[in-house]
C-alpha cells in the first residue's frame, strides 16, 4: 500500500525522535498480519501496514511535518482518500 502510495518502492522521510520498535518484537510483528513495509539506513522498522484493511498505516517518521496545503504529503492524502470511501 505504501509503495502505491508513494509512486515507488524507496523513499526518504524526516525521523525526529528516540522511539522505536524494540528489536526483540520484530518477530512477533511478522508472524501475523501486519507487514513491515519501510526501514531505516540501520534496519530499523519505520512503516508498517495490514493490508486487508482499507487503510492502515504506521510510521515512526511525522508524514505532515513535510505536508503543505500547497504541496500535501501522499500517506495523508492516502488515509483522507480511504476515510472518504
Amino acid at each position: 500500500m505504501a509503495a502505491r502510495v508513494y509512486g515507488t518502492a524507496t523513499v526518504r522521510e524526516g525521523y525526529y525522535c528516540n522511539f522505536g520498535v524494540n528489536p526483540d518484537y520484530v518477530s512477533v510483528l511478522r508472524s501475523g498480519k501486519l507487514r513491515i513495509v519501510g526501514s531505516d539506513e540501520e534496519g530499523e522498522v519505520r512503516l508498517v501496514e495490514l493490508p486487508d484493511h482499507p487503510f492502515f498505516v504506521g510510521s515512526l517518521f511525522l508524514p505532515q511535518l513535510r505536508s503543505t496545503k500547497e504541496a500535501p504529503h501522499p500517506l495523508i492524502c492516502a488515509f483522507l482518500k480511504a476515510c472518504a470511501k
